[in-house]
């Protein structure tokens, strides 16, 4: 019997398996609902910077029938707040949100502090994973990173960072390699840890919102590097999600050197896998629907997900904390269900 774990390993690696995996990585794709917080009586916000309550919750998804992995932590604030920013740690169905910057310019970066992995939430992070690498060894565990363009525009007032982009290019290259270098080490003390996937979300560094030229140049480049530092630390793979619609960046999308690609509900799943002919193709069940349609319903669009060419099922974005669990549920049926054998075009 093949494992949730290596049943992503194959299908990340191009080769054929049994079904589709299902998962959820966490961080900005987050897979914690109001069900589970009861299930595990681990509750936000607490849980945001508590070890032992990180993994209850990530476990207590895959013990109950949901996604299939863990995934920690469940926001993208760690990064910005280990970095200067002040951070609003959220409620029970609120995730934490950047609530103070501590820079105005990017001329400023010097200024920051870099990411300790050993303190605050960070260190929090860490030892989940560490603690998750103990409990299920069949489960693929992974590992979050905020993407360098969406912690820059959390560490300044995003519109001032976009306009800052075109106005001091370089100043604005010296600041990414400045968050690039953090987030490779926020990312190394991850796998290191003991996570199996990296997941990188730059919901910010859409080419809806930079266009194709400042995607190419600002997005690109750095999410490689990341990607290129950090693969050999990840045992399984290295996803990116991108945000928004895909259509203008087909091209930059091909450039990237992840092993997956995860994108919105709001693109065409069968123009990625037409456009981006060498990448996994990841998600894009609508978190709209997820919180709201009924189980069957959402067994019908995984259904036509899939059938567009979708290998990995996954929610389009980060899901609701009041969705349902037996909707979440559903998603995996669907997978379960769906024994048509996966050709990965890679």
């Amino acid at each position: 019997m093949i494992t949730p774990k290596e049943r992503l390993f194959k299908v990340l690696k191009g080769k054929e398996v049994d079904r589709p995996p299902c998962i959820c990585p966490g961080g900005m794709m987050n897979m914690i609902v109001e069900d589970v917080m009861e299930i595990t009586e681990s509750k936000w916000p607490e849980a945001h910077s508590d070890a032992q309550l990180m993994v209850d919750l990530t476990a207590g998804i895959y013990e109950n029938g949901g996604f299939e992995n863990f995934g920690v932590p469940f926001c993208m604030t760690v990064e910005a707040e280990s970095m200067g920013a002040s951070v609003f740690m959220g409620t029970k169905v609120n995730e934490p949100r950047v609530t103070e910057y501590p820079m105005k310019s990017v001329s400023e970066w010097k200024n920051l502090k870099n990411i300790d992995v050993n303190e605050g939430r960070a260190k929090v992070v860490i030892d989940a994973i560490k603690i998750l690498k103990e409990r299920n060894s069949d489960v693929p565990l992974v590992a979050n990173l905020t993407g360098p363009v969406s912690l820059a525009s959390s560490l300044m007032e995003p519109m001032d960072y976009y306009k800052e982009l075109r106005k001091k290019p370089k100043e604005t290259h010296e600041f990414m390699d400045f968050v690039t270098e953090n987030l490779i080490a926020f990312g190394k003390a991850q796998l290191e840890a003991g996570a199996d996937v990296l997941t990188i979300s730059d919901p910010s560094g859409t080419g809806e919102i930079l266009g194709p030229k400042m995607f190419r140049e600002f997005a690109v480049p750095y999410l490689n590097k990341i990607i290129n530092s950090l693969k050999e630390y990840s045992e399984i793979g290295i996803i990116i999600h991108i945000c928004g619609r895909l259509k203008s960046i087909y091209k930059e999308l091909n450039e990237l050197e992840s092993d997956a690609i995860s994108f919105d509900s709001i693109t065409s799943a069968s123009q990625v896998v037409e456009n981006v002919p060498n990448k996994v193709i990841m998600g894009n069940v609508s978190t709209l629907a997820l919180e709201n349609n009924t189980a069957q319903s959402l067994k019908n669009i995984s259904k036509t997900c899939l059938d567009n060419g979708i290998n990995i099922l996954s929610p389009a974005c980060g899901i609701g904390p009041r969705t349902s669990l037996e909707n979440i549920q559903s998603l995996v049926e669907a997978a379960k269900e769906y024994t048509q054998s996966i050709d990965v075009g890679k």
